[in-house]
């Protein structure tokens, strides 16, 4: 099999401008209507806006790789990091702070050039103790040639695809240098563009021993937040790319098996930001929501356990909401729990599911 990166012509991609139009336009259209919106709503709800989207963003990335990590986690670590006083912040793992610690690098210092050092510290904030799994790994440095042929794989363990196979280590440096001259430079392409491109050749190249696909988005969100000149994220790429997943990796296989010639492959990203930007309307429906509802009941004596299981409420809990789930996320026994349910039911904020004994369960009153 032969791959892009072993053609003569690599890596000059190439593309048919006027089929991407259709979709950049669209894009550009909705990405514009969002920042509207967002900057009529109101700094503390566009914060939680943005706090939704970063937590959304580090959580999905990290499942694409077949990693799930605590929700709470993520978004007392965000929290925390941004400056942003909220209620209910847990304490967060060393891994899930260097996920986050990446991203925040990523979005908030998107005008920084990008540098083997930068990258280094993103791949050693992934991996904090040296170790993928059980797996020792090379951390803060290209793969080298001990680690043998980088394959681009998914699935679970006795399931996987190998999807192509990296250019081979020695390679990788000079690879880089090519890379960040292009990542780093002035050239006239359109910066959304350029942000999936980005994505495409960095993974082709593969540099790293783990962690290139959530390095890979990490610098599409950096060229997205580029080409808005703005720190603010309100939509997430990585939780549209989680939801097509498969097809992600069927795109991603097909470039690498193509002839440089990028335009199908393009035009699939540019649909999934169209997808995030659209989901995104959804998030700023629900951070209004949420805004009616604290301003409407702004008056009742909730305590700090209320106040952050009626946030997880509203911030998609799953599954039911039961006095034993309530206890257990609350750090509180369970006639505490029934005595703060109880309280919320009698001020008109929580009500009693259908059903009743041991399966009781809970929701909001709109």
């Amino acid at each position: 099999m032969r791959y892009i990166h072993q053609l003569e012509s690599w890596p000059n991609f190439h593309w048919d401008a006027a089929e991407l139009l259709p979709y950049l336009s669209e894009f550009r259209f909705l990405q514009g209507q969002l920042k509207g919106t967002m900057q009529v709503i109101g700094l503390s709800q566009c914060e939680d806006a943005v706090l939704l989207t970063l937590t959304q963003d580090v959580i999905k990335s990290s499942e694409i790789e077949g990693e799930k990590l605590d929700k709470e986690q993520v978004r007392s670590s965000l929290a925390r990091k941004l400056g942003m006083d909220r209620l209910g912040l847990v304490p967060s793992d060393r891994d899930v702070d260097g996920v986050v610690e990446m991203m925040l690098d990523a979005t908030q210092n998107y005008k920084t050039p990008l540098t083997p050092e930068r990258l280094f510290s993103w791949h050693a904030a992934l991996f904090p103790a040296g170790y993928s799994g059980m797996t020792k790994i090379t951390v803060g440095h290209w793969r080298s040639e001990e680690a043998g042929p980088m394959q681009v794989i998914s699935g679970r363990i006795g399931r996987v695809k190998v999807h192509f196979e990296a250019p081979p280590a020695e390679r990788v440096p000079a690879e880089m240098e090519c890379f960040l001259a292009w990542f780093n430079s002035e050239e006239a392409i359109d910066p959304v563009i350029k942000a999936v491109v980005a994505h495409i050749w960095f993974v082709t190249i593969h540099p790293f021993e783990d962690g290139n696909g959530r390095i890979a988005r990490a610098l599409t969100d950096l060229l997205l937040a580029r080409s808005e000149n703005s720190e603010q994220r309100f939509y997430s790429f990585s939780s549209q790319i989680q939801k097509n997943r498969e097809k992600y990796y069927t795109v991603l296989e097909d470039i690498q098996k193509g002839d440089l010639a990028i335009t199908e492959g393009l035009i699939w990203f540019l649909s999934v930001l169209i997808e995030a930007v659209n989901s995104a309307a959804q998030f700023t429906d629900d951070v209004l929501k949420k805004a009616r509802f604290w301003e409407y009941h702004k008056d009742k004596v909730i305590n700090e356990r209320q106040r952050k299981i009626l946030n997880l409420l509203m911030d998609g809990f799953e599954g039911k909401l039961t006095s034993s789930k309530w206890a257990k996320i609350a750090h509180c026994s369970q006639d505490t729990a029934t005595r703060d349910i109880n309280d919320l039911i009698q001020a008109a904020i929580l009500k009693k599911d259908e059903g009743g004994g041991r399966s009781t369960s809970y929701s909001l009153q709109f």
